[in-house]
């Protein structure tokens, strides 16, 4: 029996991508797996009055159970409201479908927004599987992402030895034929939290990595094509500093661990970008506070007395990334 999204209270992209894209700002798409940070994502969207992407991958799915993560989809509307915002904008979006089944089983069980992500096949095949998907969302009102040009790095099942940015030329061609309503592309970002090879950066005075610049010759380049068409960049997490160096202090090891700056992930924000995916800082910040509560509490064994920091931790951070990063709050 299909579900609606519509049913659950949720939204589709179309109307805040045309918004962001007017006003110079980002929507965070951040991804979840679990109760603690869909708390937390909630918290900061209603506090900063900000619209927000809650996505799911297919590794997330699997691990959260579909059926599930509906469920808490409309409880994050449900909750939002509770929290005192009359007309939460909140979307649940599929990051990385990577079939058609995927994406008609998502739209079919309640998702607003799905990407198909054919980045990996030969051009024409990449839009006929684009364009299948388009076709199966639209006709359900649900909204569509496309991705154009390879990203590097490991986030879940997503894999990529090279990163090959997207070709300008081929922007246009491809979103008319695809029907897609916005675009991933590929400038220089990179999945998980080592998107870097240290050979790729230089250091600076405190021996820190400093990660090679995007590429905004080229997305300025697309913007051109594109004008007005919203634009996605995944694998944006910053990697904060003050995260990784407190899982390292309390037994973790995460040498040379890099990210995106944050100032570069501003001024993209303020250009044709308007969906920036944050992922691995989630998980740095939950990491980071789970490791310190149980240095310093090392007789706890309740996971609600470690699990409330590590909400906290996250919630600060996405509060963080609304308001000094992506511009997106009091956008409701």
């Amino acid at each position: 029996m299909a579900v609606s999204y519509k049913e659950l209270g949720l939204v589709n992209t179309k109307e805040m991508f045309a918004k962001a894209v007017k006003g110079g700002y980002a929507i965070p798409a951040f991804n979840f797996n679990t109760m603690e940070q869909m708390q937390a994502i909630v918290q900061a969207a209603v506090e900063t009055k900000s619209p927000v992407i809650m996505q799911v991958s297919k590794g997330a799915r699997n691990y959260a159970n579909g059926t599930i993560l509906r469920y808490m989809a409309q409880g994050a509307v449900e909750y939002a409201k509770e929290l005192g915002c009359a007309n939460p904008q909140i979307v649940l979006h599929l990051d990385h479908g990577d079939s058609f089944e995927l994406c008609k089983d998502c739209i079919d069980n309640g998702f607003s927004s799905v990407m198909i992500d054919g980045s990996a096949l030969p051009y024409e095949e990449n839009i006929a599987l684009s364009k299948k998907v388009v076709e199966y969302a639209h006709a359900h009102d649900v909204t569509v992402e496309a991705e154009l040009g390879v990203l590097a790095g490991v986030e879940d099942e997503v894999a990529s030895e090279v990163s090959h940015y997207t070709k300008p030329e081929e922007v246009i061609d491809f979103s008319t034929r695809t029907g897609c309503d916005s675009l991933a592309i590929s400038i220089g970002t990179s999945h998980g939290a080592y998107k870097f090879k240290p050979e790729q950066c230089t250091r600076n005075a405190q021996g820190k990595l400093v990660p090679p610049p995007l590429a905004f010759d080229v997305l300025h380049e697309i913007e051109k094509k594109l004008p007005g068409f919203p634009i996605v960049l995944h694998g944006s997490s910053s990697v904060p500093q003050d995260e990784v160096d407190t899982i390292n202090a309390h037994g973790g090891r995460l040498p040379d661990a890099v990210g995106i700056p944050e100032e570069q992930l501003r001024e993209a924000s303020r250009s044709a970008v308007c969906k920036i995916n944050i992922d691995s800082d989630s998980r740095l910040a939950m990491t980071a506070a789970i490791r310190k509560y149980f240095d310093e509490h090392p007789e706890h064994f309740d996971p609600r007395q470690y699990l409330k920091p590590a909400r906290e931790n996250m919630k600060k951070m996405y509060i963080h990334k609304i308001v000094n990063v992506l511009g997106s709050d009091n956008k409701l």
